[in-house]
């Protein structure tokens, strides 16, 4: 993916886990440096102790952990961003009061049943069945 300044480009897939499904907004946010932001996730699934998780993905890196949570009402925060798992409403919305341009990346939720502690940290195995798409539903936020 090639991303500049003031272009984006953004890849749009479906995320299936063993007939759960995640929904994000789609597509290209694009907004002005220190303006809020909120990334809209919303989920199905049969498990009542399933896990959110928020991925981000910065140009030539890996995607990394942002967030995660199990725990119904409960504000996790992490580098500015904060999202709330909301089971009433099976959402999980990331947000963050005042974007920068450092955070221009790829976002996407995941969805887990099933987590492991290992060596302290608590890490996620979920069950991909990937749609027609190949893999996760992502969003891209840039600025401009």
């Amino acid at each position: 993916m090639n991303m500049r300044p003031d272009t984006c480009s953004v890849l749009v897939l479906l995320l299936m886990l063993n007939g759960d499904s995640m929904t994000q907004t789609e597509g290209l946010i694009t907004l002005t440096e220190g303006l809020p932001v909120m990334l809209n996730c919303t989920y199905q699934t049969i498990y009542s102790n399933a896990f959110l998780f928020w991925y981000v993905h910065y140009l030539n890196e890996s995607p990394r952990l942002l967030l995660r949570s199990s725990t119904d009402n409960k504000r996790t925060e992490h580098q500015g961003f904060y999202a709330t798992l909301h089971k009433s409403s099976s959402s999980f919305h990331l947000q963050k009061s005042s974007a920068q341009l450092s955070d221009s990346a790829l976002y996407f939720c995941a969805l887990s049943d099933t987590v492991r502690e290992t060596a302290g940290e608590a890490a996620h195995e979920p069950r991909v069945q990937e749609g027609s798409g190949g893999g996760p539903e992502r969003e891209a936020l840039c600025f401009h």
